[in-house]
């Protein structure tokens, strides 16, 4: 006899996706709107909600995520590389996604000091001060190259202890133009970093949400290549096809395919950079193309 236990269905499985919050957290939340997750968030709300009902996220500093995921806490998370190596987290490394708060490139952590210091390289920081958000990173670099050095974690506005405070620091820039304008000099880059999706090892053994993960990842990745690209389509005759071709710089060759009232004139479409678009479409005129369209991409997916 069928109880009332035996007609509850199964709960449906959730995803516990960490989001970076802070400086990543615009760029990130436009990514994955491009990418076909659309979440939304409230002033001093760190639960965005979301359109997918398999997804439950959060938004944590980004400095942290990566021990939150380790522990479980998220089956997956978006955080940097650098900060994955600063808290030594154990965790499974599912996709690069090559982007940062300003734009679609890694950042860079570098040495920074004074415009007129005498530091002009890693061996001159013997026995002087550094400060960073990065302590155990800085730490090791120094220790790479046998020198010995007074690292201090740094609570913000880095760049300001320079000279008063400190005789380096180790800063995360994107551009150097901050840097520039607190009157520093970079004296070495530590390392490149970038934005990851990470997933705690356990989930990632569970096939569901291993499937779940994955497909995010496609999806953002596809986002991410689509940056800056434009879908170009153009109808022409066929004995221009060759001239055509020949001023398309597209991934791939681009699709030819013949139009349904003619044998003289051919469609063609093909995917290029937008910075290419406004001196191409005059020299496609020229060349006879008619019905020319230009259409924004949200992803490419090889």
């Amino acid at each position: 006899m069928a109880t009332a236990t035996d007609n509850k269905a199964s709960p449906s499985p959730v995803l516990r996706l960490g989001l970076p919050k802070g400086s990543l957290q615009t760029a990130t939340l436009e990514l994955l709107q491009r990418a076909g997750y659309a979440f939304s968030t409230r002033e001093r709300s760190y639960f965005p909600s979301t359109d997918d009902e398999e997804v439950r996220a959060m938004l944590v500093r980004a400095q942290e995520m990566a021990r939150y995921v380790m522990d479980g806490v998220f089956d997956a998370g978006i955080t940097g590389k650098d900060w994955v190596l600063e808290t030594e987290a154990d965790v499974h490394p599912v996709s690069d996604l090559v982007y940062s708060k300003t734009s679609m490139r890694p950042v860079r952590w570098v040495l920074a000091v004074p415009e007129h210091s005498d530091i002009r390289s890693v061996q001159d920081l013997q026995g002087k001060r550094i400060a960073t958000e990065v302590v155990h990173i800085a730490s090791a670099w120094l220790r790479e190259h046998g020198v010995e050095a007074d690292v201090e974690f740094s609570w913000g506005a880095t760049e300001a202890k320079c000279p008063d405070l400190v005789d380096a620091i180790v800063e995360v820039t994107e551009t150097g133009s901050s840097l520039r304008a607190n009157k520093l000099r970079i004296v070495e880059v530590l390392m490149h970093s970038n934005t990851q999706l990470v997933a705690n090892r356990e989930a990632w053994k569970d096939p569901w949400k291993r499937r779940k993960i994955e497909s995010i990842a496609m999806l953002m990745q596809g986002a991410i290549r689509a940056e800056g690209r434009v879908g170009l389509k153009l109808n022409a005759r066929r004995d221009r096809v060759e001239q055509i071709i020949g001023l398309l710089p597209a991934l791939r060759m681009p699709t030819v395919a013949p139009l349904a009232n003619g044998e003289d004139w051919v469609a063609i479409e093909t995917v290029i950079e937008e910075r290419h678009v406004r001196g191409l479409i005059p020299d496609l005129k020229r060349l006879g193309a008619e019905g020319i369209i230009e259409y924004a991409l949200n992803k490419i997916i090889p």
